[in-house]
Protein backbone atom coordinates (compact mmCIF):
# COMPACT_ATOMS: atom_id res chain seq x y z
CA UNK A 1 0.00 0.00 0.00
CA UNK A 2 1.20 3.49 -0.69
CA UNK A 3 1.43 5.69 2.39
CA UNK A 4 -1.16 8.45 2.82
CA UNK A 5 -0.93 10.97 5.66
CA UNK A 6 -4.72 11.34 5.60
CA UNK A 7 -5.40 7.83 6.96
CA UNK A 8 -3.82 5.77 9.75
CA UNK A 9 -1.46 3.08 8.48
CA UNK A 10 -3.37 0.30 10.28
CA UNK A 11 -4.92 -2.33 8.00
CA UNK A 12 -8.19 -2.70 9.95
CA UNK A 13 -9.82 0.39 11.45
CA UNK A 14 -13.12 0.21 13.40
CA UNK A 15 -15.49 3.15 12.89
CA UNK A 16 -17.73 3.77 15.90
CA UNK A 17 -20.56 6.31 15.78
CA UNK A 18 -21.36 8.77 18.57
CA UNK A 19 -23.88 11.57 19.03
CA UNK A 20 -21.09 13.95 20.17
CA UNK A 21 -17.86 13.03 18.38
CA UNK A 22 -15.66 15.55 20.19
CA UNK A 23 -16.81 14.49 23.64
CA UNK A 24 -16.48 10.81 22.69
CA UNK A 25 -12.92 11.29 21.40
CA UNK A 26 -11.93 13.16 24.55
CA UNK A 27 -13.48 10.45 26.71
CA UNK A 28 -11.79 7.62 24.76
CA UNK A 29 -8.44 9.37 25.21
CA UNK A 30 -8.97 9.91 28.94
CA UNK A 31 -10.54 6.55 29.78
CA UNK A 32 -8.75 4.18 27.40
CA UNK A 33 -5.51 5.96 26.52
CA UNK A 34 -6.16 6.71 22.83
CA UNK A 35 -4.43 9.70 21.22
CA UNK A 36 -6.10 12.03 18.74
CA UNK A 37 -4.42 11.83 15.34
CA UNK A 38 -6.73 14.07 13.26
CA UNK A 39 -9.88 16.09 13.87
CA UNK A 40 -11.99 16.27 10.73
CA UNK A 41 -14.50 19.08 11.14
CA UNK A 42 -16.98 18.29 13.89
CA UNK A 43 -18.00 14.90 12.44
CA UNK A 44 -14.91 12.63 12.57
CA UNK A 45 -11.84 12.07 14.73
CA UNK A 46 -9.06 9.60 13.96
CA UNK A 47 -7.65 8.02 17.12
CA UNK A 48 -4.57 5.87 17.57
CA UNK A 49 -3.46 3.41 20.21
CA UNK A 50 -0.09 1.72 19.78
CA UNK A 51 -0.01 0.53 16.16
CA UNK A 52 -3.82 0.38 15.97
CA UNK A 53 -6.38 3.00 15.06
CA UNK A 54 -10.09 3.75 15.20
CA UNK A 55 -12.40 6.47 13.97
CA UNK A 56 -15.07 8.20 16.03
CA UNK A 57 -17.74 9.50 13.66
CA UNK A 58 -21.21 11.04 13.73
CA UNK A 59 -23.97 8.45 13.66
CA UNK A 60 -25.08 9.36 10.14
CA UNK A 61 -21.51 9.32 8.75
CA UNK A 62 -20.95 5.56 9.19
CA UNK A 63 -23.43 4.72 6.47
CA UNK A 64 -23.38 7.49 3.89
CA UNK A 65 -25.57 6.22 1.08
CA UNK A 66 -27.16 3.42 3.13
CA UNK A 67 -30.90 2.97 3.56
CA UNK A 68 -32.16 4.43 6.86
CA UNK A 69 -32.95 0.95 8.23
CA UNK A 70 -29.25 0.03 8.04
CA UNK A 71 -27.90 2.96 10.05
CA UNK A 72 -26.17 1.75 13.17
CA UNK A 73 -23.33 2.62 15.47
CA UNK A 74 -20.36 0.90 13.85
CA UNK A 75 -18.58 -0.16 10.70
CA UNK A 76 -15.11 -1.50 9.98
CA UNK A 77 -12.68 0.19 7.61
CA UNK A 78 -10.21 -2.20 5.96
CA UNK A 79 -7.29 -1.00 3.87
CA UNK A 80 -6.71 -3.09 0.72
CA UNK A 81 -4.23 -3.04 -2.17
CA UNK A 82 -6.81 -2.85 -5.01
CA UNK A 83 -10.29 -1.64 -4.06
CA UNK A 84 -11.81 -2.29 -7.51
CA UNK A 85 -10.71 -5.92 -7.60
CA UNK A 86 -11.83 -6.35 -3.97
CA UNK A 87 -15.23 -4.79 -4.75
CA UNK A 88 -15.81 -7.09 -7.73
CA UNK A 89 -14.91 -10.18 -5.70
CA UNK A 90 -17.14 -9.13 -2.78
CA UNK A 91 -20.07 -8.35 -5.11
CA UNK A 92 -19.68 -11.68 -6.91
CA UNK A 93 -19.61 -13.43 -3.52
CA UNK A 94 -22.94 -11.94 -2.47
CA UNK A 95 -21.96 -8.83 -0.49
CA UNK A 96 -24.62 -6.14 -0.67
CA UNK A 97 -22.87 -3.05 -2.05
CA UNK A 98 -23.99 0.28 -0.58
CA UNK A 99 -21.55 2.55 -2.37
CA UNK A 100 -19.43 1.55 -5.37
CA UNK A 101 -15.72 2.43 -5.50
CA UNK A 102 -15.36 6.20 -5.33
CA UNK A 103 -12.33 8.51 -5.19
CA UNK A 104 -12.20 11.01 -2.30
CA UNK A 105 -10.16 14.22 -1.92
CA UNK A 106 -8.30 12.78 1.07
CA UNK A 107 -6.41 10.36 -1.20
CA UNK A 108 -8.53 7.24 -0.73
CA UNK A 109 -10.68 5.18 -3.11
CA UNK A 110 -13.39 3.43 -1.10
CA UNK A 111 -16.52 1.32 -1.35
CA UNK A 112 -19.04 0.22 1.28
CA UNK A 113 -20.74 -3.15 1.66
CA UNK A 114 -22.85 -5.19 4.07
CA UNK A 115 -22.00 -8.79 4.92
CA UNK A 116 -24.40 -11.71 5.40
CA UNK A 117 -24.80 -10.83 9.08
CA UNK A 118 -25.78 -7.22 8.36
CA UNK A 119 -22.41 -5.77 9.43
CA UNK A 120 -21.14 -2.73 7.55
CA UNK A 121 -17.70 -2.64 5.95
CA UNK A 122 -15.79 0.12 4.16
CA UNK A 123 -12.81 -0.95 2.04
CA UNK A 124 -10.17 1.65 1.22
CA UNK A 125 -7.19 1.91 -1.11
CA UNK A 126 -4.71 4.77 -0.76
CA UNK A 127 -4.37 6.41 -4.18
CA UNK A 128 -2.32 9.47 -3.15
CA UNK A 129 -0.40 10.82 -0.19
CA UNK A 130 -2.52 13.83 0.76
CA UNK A 131 -1.68 16.38 3.43
CA UNK A 132 -4.71 16.33 5.77
CA UNK A 133 -4.63 20.14 6.01
CA UNK A 134 -5.35 20.36 2.26
CA UNK A 135 -8.88 18.99 2.77
CA UNK A 136 -9.62 20.65 6.10
CA UNK A 137 -8.44 18.24 8.82
CA UNK A 138 -6.61 19.48 11.86
CA UNK A 139 -3.46 17.44 12.48
CA UNK A 140 -2.93 16.57 16.11
CA UNK A 141 -0.63 13.55 16.25
CA UNK A 142 0.44 12.45 12.76
CA UNK A 143 2.73 9.42 12.93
Amino acid sequence: MIPNRSIPQSSVIPELAYADVGAAADWLCEAFGFRIRLRIGQHRVQLVFGDGAMVATERDQTNVGAPAADIGTHSVLVRVENVDRHHEHARASGARIHLPPTDYPYGERQYSAVDIGGHRWRFSQSIADVDPASWGATSIDID
